[in-house]
């Protein structure tokens, strides 16, 4: 793989999957799932169902998680992992029966390829669904006037089956947002009376749509980092070239499109490849099953050699690459996106320690309106991760005039986590 490929900037990709780019405006919407709540149409994911008596063996074969404990109608967080213990894809699986699951996320692809390819009695079938993420203090009175009862004794990564609009409905309480929320699953031909009834039942409760300028500043302030977003998919390497064939020849063109940018550099692809334990995933690794990766993942788990923090960029100096925009006598410095980079960029940047040392890599940099700051995730060191530690990053693609920029390392996620509440305690 040649990286100055992925630099390259393919014409026509500065799209939004997610409806309009703006409804209200950005900062509005940013906030509404703190305040009030928000809808966001994550149909475009991929979902594919599972069946048969091999089908729970092929997600634990497949996946860091155990399933020793993994209930009808319970939902996980899988990831799933190369030899060397990198994250190939991750994604939601709800367990529908004891022999079947439904998979959202890239990893669909790469579970129906183990199948195929291995000795699993499984049927695999793609699904034509819609996927609404409705988050926020009040998402739960929204859900409850659209459906007409009560889901307050829904547990957190737990489905309830519900009906909106006189359609069956799958509600999976979880919170991608980092605040209560749920979402609603069902047959994409059901999508438009199911969406508008959610919308007219959040009228009276401050709902905003999500358009696909505010979209990620949720991942961003509550810390889930996003495949070709934050990393590379572990799909590079020799070992991979079959899957990776068969892979891209089923994507269409804007989804098979990797893209990197910052002024991060490395020789080889595997430097933007990322493992759980460094996304801050390692409670999830369980060793109570054989799965591809575990002999990597058990040495890093035993002496993790970075940690995922936010980081808290200097409002000066990030004001100074504004500033340099209206500078006539020199080239300004690379354009900070409002809120964050649109164009689906792995956007990687040098973390600098004491010395002008690389201590680590910062991606989804984005203005968070809500803390009025400029943050992004990063995996740093271990010896340089230290909460209130002063690194800096360095802004600008190689090539282009490049400036450090301070920042203080924070907790991530930087907002608090509020999926988990007592849903009766909420209005």
């Amino acid at each position: 793989m040649n990286i100055d490929d992925l630099r390259s900037t393919p014409e026509g990709y500065f799209t939004s999957r997610w409806g309009l780019p703006e409804y209200t405006d950005w900062i509005d919407e940013s906030m509404s799932w703190k305040q009030t709540c928000s809808i966001g149409d994550w149909s475009f994911l991929w979902e594919r169902r599972f069946k048969g008596p091999d089908a729970i063996r092929l997600l634990s074969d497949t996946s860091i998680n155990s399933l020793a404990k993994f209930d009808v109608l319970q939902a996980k967080h899988v990831v799933h992992c190369d030899d060397d213990g990198k994250i190939i894809a991750e994604g939601i699986a709800t367990r529908l029966a004891e022999d079947e699951f439904v998979l959202f996320g890239r990893g669909t692809f790469w579970l129906d390829f183990v199948a195929r390819h291995g000795s699993y009695d499984v049927v695999s079938t793609g699904v034509d669904s819609f996927n609404f993420q409705v988050a926020g203090p009040n998402a739960i009175a929204v859900i409850e006037k659209a459906v007409g009862r009560s889901l307050r004794d829904t547990k957190f990564m737990h489905t309830a089956e519900i009906e909106i609009a006189g359609h069956p409905v799958m509600a999976l309480r979880q919170g991608m947002s980092g605040e209560p929320g749920f979402e609603l699953q069902g047959r994409a031909e059901h999508a438009g009376a199911v969406y508008q009834a959610v919308v007219d039942a959040g009228r009276e409760f401050g709902l905003r749509k999500l358009g696909g300028r505010a979209v990620f500043i949720n991942h961003l302030e509550a810390c889930f980092p996003t495949i070709i977003i934050d990393y590379m998919p572990a799909i590079f390497g020799p070992a991979m070239d079959v899957y990776r064939s068969e892979f891209l020849a089923a994507m269409p063109a804007a989804s098979a499109t990797f893209n990197i940018a910052g002024s991060f550099e490395a020789d080889d692809i595997s430097a933007w490849y990322r493992s759980p334990v460094e996304l801050g995933w390692a409670k999830s690794i369980k060793f109570d099953h054989d799965f591809k990766g575990r002999a990597a993942l058990e040495a890093e788990v035993a002496a993790p050699r970075r940690q995922i923090r936010t980081l808290v960029w200097n409002s000066d100096d990030v004001v100074g690459v504004y500033a340099s925009l209206f500078r006539k006598d020199a080239q300004p410095y690379h354009f900070m996106e409002m809120p964050r980079d649109q164009r689906g960029f792995v956007y990687a940047d040098k973390v600098l320690g004491p010395g002008g040392k690389g201590v680590g890599v910062a991606t989804s940099r984005g203005y968070s309106y809500y803390f009025r700051e400029m943050i992004s995730l990063a995996v740093i060191d271990v010896d340089h991760a230290g909460i209130g530690n002063d690194l800096s990053v360095l802004w600008g693609n190689p090539g282009e005039p490049q400036i450090e920029i301070r920042a203080k390392v924070a907790p991530a996620p930087y907002k608090h986590d509020n999926r988990r509440v007592d849903l009766t305690s909420l209005r």
